[in-house]
């Protein structure tokens, strides 16, 4: 590709990707492992780009909030990794146990 009109674009995207490839490379290799486990586990390809797309979004969801709980931002490879490997199934019912436990829900009669 040739820009030569504007010849600081491309370095303006990269000096942006490398600002943020912590986070962009986070949330892609959770999106990647959804889909290697869904493979491996005999899923459509529906379910790999859904459960991919989700475990993504969670991602960048859960490393915004590291800073706020006293994490590094470096832990979000690991948090990436970690996400796509359990799933949003698995996460969700951790949330749920964990939400469970400190909010207990009112019975209604």
């Amino acid at each position: 590709m040739n820009m030569p009109d504007k010849p600081d674009t491309w370095a303006f995207a990269f000096a942006w990707f490398s600002q943020h490839f912590p986070l962009i490379g986070a949330a892609l290799l959770s999106a990647a492992m959804a889909v290697l486990r869904i493979t491996y586990g005999g899923g459509t390809r529906r379910q790999m780009l859904v459960e991919g797309a989700i475990c993504g979004g969670l991602t960048l969801t859960i490393i915004s909030g590291l800073e706020f709980f006293g994490l590094p931002q470096t832990m979000s490879t690991f948090v990436g990794g970690w996400v796509g490997f359990l799933g949003v199934e698995k996460i969700r019912a951790i949330a749920d146990r964990v939400t469970d436990f400190k909010l207990p829900g009112r019975k209604v009669e």
